[in-house]
């Protein structure tokens, strides 16, 4: 039997949110930095990401991570991050997920009880420390990319819901943020189909209203992602939220393009933009933990350890700690004969 194109790949989750890291089947590709290889691919190859994210092979929830060679002298590994509908600059599970599968299947050196290391993400260099027992990865912690409040307060309209305050913070991506309160949520997995048309709804109103660009990446611009937040359930944690993931383009006139899926964990650049916000109002100080509960209970815990610009911005930098786990080893291909070579979505869960 020919195939054609096979790709070797670990799988993970970080806790909870799918995670999957191609280590094998791509050498490198053209650019003269990590966001010249994600703007290279983006434009040349886009079947990779749909091909590895779309059914049979992928699944809504799914993100992926192609390592590649870094182009700083001071990186050890690059990294292009595949989603369902854009190329993040920078993720906080992905991020995870790649620091455990270069640990823990011998791509980098791993040192006990603690490994540093400098990832080159599309964003930026990202300085990461492992702590590793056993020959397993416990914890990572990343410094992330500054993040910074692009609009506070808010006021967009959006159709069906009428007048909602919300705010626009960067922590990686450009995310709407609202309060899950006032729009009934408890933020619980029951209510998962709510909070995904609501959310959608929100982003697609924001990102016309509220445009956004970065002041020193112009490439990086426009609200693409939603996060509700509220209190948390757990006393032990300072905040509960939920990011939706847009697998399509919404349609106002077509309900069942209010398409988007959860991000199972407490979303790692989701925490980094909300703790933005929070410090812009006096409501964060440097060197405080944030501990922040995702839909699953599950828990990231952010630090603000700088204060910073961006452009002219103020800014802050962030330190997010998590941990994953891999769940399985994979190779995939494409049959010359399959009629989906880049896969498919249907409107039942996509």
């Amino acid at each position: 039997m020919r195939l054609s194109r096979m790709i070797q790949a670990v799988d993970l989750h970080a806790a909870g949110e799918p995670g999957r890291v191609i280590v094998g089947g791509v050498l490198d590709v053209p650019g003269d930095s990590m966001y010249e290889k994600m703007a290279w691919l983006r434009a040349n190859v886009d079947d990779l990401r749909l091909r590895m994210l779309r059914e049979p092979r992928g699944y809504p929830a799914s993100c992926c991570n192609l390592i590649l060679p870094p182009t700083r002298p001071e990186a050890d590994a690059g990294f292009v991050i595949m989603e369902q509908v854009e190329y993040p600059g920078m993720s906080g599970t992905n991020t995870i997920c790649v620091v455990t599968t270069l640990l823990e299947t011998g791509m980098l050196p791993m040192v006990e009880p603690v490994t540093e290391l400098t990832l080159e993400a599309p964003a930026g260099l990202i300085r990461v420390r492992a702590e590793c027992t056993g020959g397993k990865v416990r914890a990572v912690t990343f410094l992330n990319v500054p993040a910074f409040a692009a609009h506070l307060d808010a006021v967009i309209e959006v159709p069906t819901l009428g007048t909602l305050t919300v705010d626009v913070a960067y922590g990686g991506m450009f995310y709407v943020i609202a309060d899950a309160e006032p729009l009934g949520f408890r933020l619980t997995p029951d209510e998962g189909r709510d909070i995904v048309r609501v959310s959608e709804m929100i982003k697609a109103a924001a990102a016309d209203q509220l445009p956004v660009t970065h002041p020193e990446q112009p490439g990086f611009s426009g609200i693409t992602i939603a996060e509700l937040a509220g209190p948390p359930h757990d006393p032990a944690n300072d905040g509960r939220n939920v990011v939706t993931v847009s697998t399509g383009k919404l349609d106002w006139d077509k309900p069942s393009t209010w398409t988007g899926v959860i991000d199972r964990s407490p979303c790692g650049t989701g925490t980094c933009a909300r703790m933005a916000v929070l410090h812009a109002r006096g409501q964060l100080a440097l060197d405080e933990d944030f501990r922040h509960e995702g839909i699953l209970g599950t828990v990231f815990t952010g630090r603000l350890v700088e204060e910073t610009t961006v452009g002219d911005r103020p800014a802050v930098v962030p330190t997010l700690t998590g941990r994953a786990w891999i769940t399985g080893f994979a190779s995939y291909v494409v049959d010359p004969e399959d009629p989906y070579p880049d896969g498919f979505t249907v409107g039942d869960i996509w």
